[in-house]
């Protein structure tokens, strides 16, 4: 953690502009329009976070030591807080609200700790609650990573909070009314003026009933944001607010990872400021971008919405001023409004967000360095999106033999995997629970389902969609190869047997769709009707992604077991990895039949 130990007041003794102008902010050029007794002014700051993914501390728990990364920013709630506070003195807390966009309990050893090793509840409150509540947060929507572990430990956290979550499309499946409150209105006092009643909705995202479908199907249903946007911003504007903004978990542009699995888009904010009139801005999320700024017309009143997205985990704060005007006869009337965001990495953390959490993060500090085992050898997954490396046949590994223990002998056990992370690394000699945790970042289960030779292979080409066609074996540099069309890691995944290999080639100087060639098991081709019992995460059983076949398949495993933890269990049981036993080649990159050569 970083930041010196000193009271915020001592820390903006300096000023307030000073941290601000570090920080990037960019003052607005001062309104033309002078107040009078029958017209008055008055400017809100809204300040926005969105994706913290249970980032607290600007600190990396999977290597040890401070957050760094190639752009030098920083993450966690107590540098927001920072910033936070320099607003607030800066512009008077009366006249600033803020907000968040959603996937905030998911995403750190922290987050995971206070979910499944000690799940919060009764006095144990979950450490991003308690930092939000410090930070005095005014609403927040909900986010698809808040389900991740279950219904009722989201209940616990909403019940910790000091502030609602929101979230307009997430409805009873019983009744069909929202199971969380749908928006708030917050009244913003003027002095010496009337008060500005601010409307705030939440959004969700309508893929929580794919990705958690083990969590959520039978309770609770997903509509689309612009679907329930229509219905409910009107709801807000009749419910008194002079000004509405949306918290929106789902992505600017539209686009979707879900396919044909649900009838409503897993991006589309943007759209809704389209469509949907009433909306004066929409603090965005989900899509892991940076938008300081940018405005969208709204199709029916020819008026413009504004759209920003702070990055995630705390890197950014987006700070959005809306200039309006009273009139006695007319009230509250948006003029204009702007918005830009803020760099964290230019302030120290908020010495009472690290006094309250402190004893939080050395335990999961603590826990995380624990042993669980030794290595024989380094076993990296830098390589493993381009290279079949031990790595990543470590994990498909322990996944087909969880998977065989459960069925017992009958069909050959395959398993598929991502490259979830490029920096893991287990090392030679002591292995921690955070070197394994390193290699399986995101909290899923294990299925196993059955497939047939043939729908392996339509899964297959699905994957090999990952990478770039090229004219040639190469030489060719990595980056170039791998997330074509900005496809992430985590929709790449590999393909390894069991008892005996799958070898496969993916001949990227073929077009998309006709790539895997030479699929074959323990030696002999995969026929088109051959059955195979596959080990996969319940994200990709559920249909993220859009694989083919995998979310119809029969299921023959789901015992709710979390693949991280069996990864840790397995070198805990054994006490030694040896990356010897994982090196054998079950697939290669080739271009027209020549392996690939990389420099």
């Amino acid at each position: 953690m970083t930041g010196t130990p000193l009271h915020r007041r001592a820390l903006l003794a300096g000023g307030a502009a000073g941290v601000l102008a570090a920080a990037g902010f960019r003052p607005a050029t001062a309104s033309a329009a002078p107040a009078t007794e029958s017209r008055r002014t008055f400017t809100l700051t809204v300040l926005g976070t969105t994706d913290l993914h249970g980032n607290v501390f600007n600190w990396d728990y999977y290597a040890d030591r401070e957050f760094d990364d190639s752009g030098r920013n920083d993450v966690g709630l107590a540098k927001i807080s920072t910033l936070v506070q320099a607003v607030r003195e800066e512009r008077g807390a009366h006249r600033v609200l803020l907000l968040d966009a959603g996937d905030t309990i998911q995403g750190t050893p922290l987050a995971y700790y206070y979910a499944k090793v000690e799940p919060i509840g009764g006095r144990r409150v979950h450490p991003m609650a308690a930092a939000m509540n410090a930070i005095g947060y005014d609403a927040a929507a909900l986010g698809n990573h808040e389900f991740n572990y279950g219904i009722p430990l989201l209940r616990q956290f909403e019940k910790q909070l000091d502030f609602p979550l929101l979230a307009a499309n997430a409805l009873d499946a019983a009744t069909g009314r929202p199971a969380f409150r749908p928006y708030v209105i917050k009244t913003v006092w003027r002095t010496g003026g009337p008060p500005l009643r601010v409307g705030v909705l939440g959004l969700t995202n309508p893929g929580i009933a794919v990705w958690d479908k083990a969590n959520v199907e039978g309770r609770m249903t997903f509509p689309g944001l612009l679907e329930q946007a229509r219905e409910w911003v009107p709801a807000v504007r009749r419910a008194g607010a002079d000004l509405v903004v949306v918290a929106a978990h789902s992505g600017a542009d539209l686009s979707s990872s879900l396919g044909d699995q649900l009838p409503f888009p897993e991006n589309c904010a943007a759209l809704v400021a389209e469509e949907v009139p009433g909306i004066d801005a929409i603090l965005v999320g989900h899509a892991h971008q940076e938008i300081a700024q940018r405005f969208v017309t709204n199709k029916a009143t020819g008026r413009q919405v504004l759209l920003t997205e702070p990055l995630f985990w705390g890197k950014r704060l987006s700070l959005v001023e809306f200039d309006l005007e009273w009139a006695p006869r007319g009230g509250w009337r948006l003029r204009a409004s702007r918005s830009q965001v803020l760099n964290s990495n230019t302030v120290p953390e908020d010495p009472r967000v690290v006094r309250l959490l402190r004893g939080d993060h050395d335990k999961v500090v603590a826990y995380v360095n624990s042993k669980v085992g030794t290595c024989k050898a380094t076993m990296s997954g830098a390589n493993a999106r381009y290279e079949d490396t031990a790595a990543l046949d470590f994990i498909n590994h322990v996944q087909a033999a969880k998977l065989k223990e459960s069925l017992g002998e009958g069909l050959p056990v395959l398993s598929l995997a991502s490259p979830f992370n490029r920096a893991a690394a287990i090392p030679a000699g002591d292995v921690s629970v955070r070197d394994v945790a390193g290699l399986y970042t995101f909290d899923n289960t294990l299925y196993g389902v059955r497939l047939t030779g043939a729908q392996i292979k339509d899964y297959l080409e699905r994957s090999a969609s990952y990478f770039q066609q090229v004219t040639g074996p190469g030489p060719h540099a990595p980056d170039a190869l791998t997330n074509a069309n900005g496809t992430p890691d985590y929709l790449y995944d590999v393909l390894a047997g069991l008892d005996a290999p799958l070898t496969y080639d993916i001949d990227i100087a073929r077009p998309v769709g006709s790539r895997i060639a030479n699929l074959a098991y323990g030696g002999a081709p995969v026929a088109a009707d051959q059955a195979f019992a596959v080990a996969v995460n319940n994200y990709r059983q559920s249909g993220g992604g859009n694989f083919p076949h995998i979310a119809g398949a029969p299921v023959l495993h789901n015992q709710q077991l979390e693949i991280r933890q069996l990864l840790i269990e397995w070198v805990r049981a054994r006490g030694e990895i040896d990356p010897a036993a994982f090196a054998s080649t079950d697939w290669r990159l080739v271009a027209d039949g020549q392996p690939v050569v990389f420099g």
